[in-house]
Formats: C-alpha cells, sequence, structure tokens
C-alpha cells in the first residue's frame, strides 16, 4: 500500500503525490471504499481518485529511486530498438509501450523513433504526426521521472543524458 505523502507514478498522468487515502462522499460512490487522492505535480490543480484495492492492476508504482536511475542512464546504450513489422499496428505498439510505465520502455520508445525521424528526414520525407506526438509523451514521462529520481529540473534531462552517455564512452574507449 502506498503511503501518505508518497511519490508514485500513475499511468500517463506522471508523477503524483498521495496526498491522502480515505473515503469519498460522493453519490454513486461505495461509501466504504478507501481511495489515494493524489495531485499530479505536473497538473498542481488536479486530483485523482484511485480506489487501493485497485493497486496491483499495474496503473500506478512507485517512482524510481536514484540508483535506479543512474542504473538505467548506463543502460541505455545497450536498450533495444521496438520493432514495428507492421505500419499499421504501429501506433498500438507505440501506445502500449508508453502506458507500460516501464521506464526502459521508454527509452526504447525514444531512440526508434529519433532513429525513425533521421532516417524519414535523409529519405526527404516528413516525420510522421503519430511519432512526433508519441515522441513528446515518452520525453515528458522519461525526463520528468528520471529528473525526479536525480534532482534535477525536467528541462536538463535531455542534454544531461546526452552529456552523460558520451562522456561514458569517453571514458571507455578513452
Amino acid at each position: 500500500m502506498f503511503e501518505k505523502g508518497e511519490y508514485i507514478v500513475y499511468g500517463h498522468n506522471g508523477i503524483c503525490e498521495v496526498e491522502d487515502i480515505t473515503h469519498l462522499n460522493l453519490s454513486g460512490v461505495d461509501k466504504g471504499k478507501l481511495y489515494y487522492v493524489l495531485a499530479p505535480l505536473n497538473k498542481k490543480e488536479s486530483r485523482i481518485y484511485y480506489p487501493v484495492d485497485r493497486e496491483k492492476d499495474g496503473r500506478a508504482r512507485r517512482t524510481i529511486t536514484r540508483a535506479e536511475a543512474e542504473q538505467l542512464l548506463n543502460e541505455i546504450p545497450r536498450i533495444a530498438l521496438i520493432e514495428v513489422v507492421n505500419d499499421k499496428m504501429r501506433e498500438d505498439i507505440y501506445k502500449q509501450t508508453l502506458y507500460s510505465g516501464d521506464c526502459r520502455n521508454w527509452v526504447a520508445l525514444i531512440k526508434t523513433l529519433f532513429l525513425r525521424r533521421q532516417d524519414r528526414l535523409r529519405q526527404g520525407k516528413r516525420i510522421a504526426s503519430v511519432d512526433e506526438r508519441y515522441m513528446k509523451m515518452a520525453e515528458e514521462a522519461l525526463y520528468s521521472e528520471m529528473a525526479f529520481a536525480l534532482g534535477k529540473s525536467k528541462e536538463e534531462m535531455e542534454h544531461f543524458i546526452i552529456d552523460y552517455i558520451e562522456n561514458r564512452q569517453e571514458m571507455v574507449c578513452g
């Protein structure tokens, strides 16, 4: 069970603070059922009510720790790309990957979409809007959680990650 004051990741809503654990006094709601009251960090005025008994459905999880974020940084170069063998399934695969809530999957999606964008530009093609949309969502999810774990701002995460990987490779190669 999550604790009041704890920070968790809830689906595609990003990082949320568990503001309260309470019974809701709303019509049509089971008064005996406990709910987490979640306050998304990126939407200060918003509140999400998540049933405590659904915690095991995988939609909510604890944020990654600093150690896990550092481990992920070291794994990024080895994280495999996502294979899309059927273009008609592309968006479904992107959506499943994004909503998995797994930081490694988000890295795989970002890497895949970055390389796909580079390839399309080399061919003189436009960047697909579905690719752009999922790239932004994956970056938002990954950079927010990494920034939270590492005590940095979300805005500096892309450059921080690139610099980290480049410096690490120089140390290994040099």
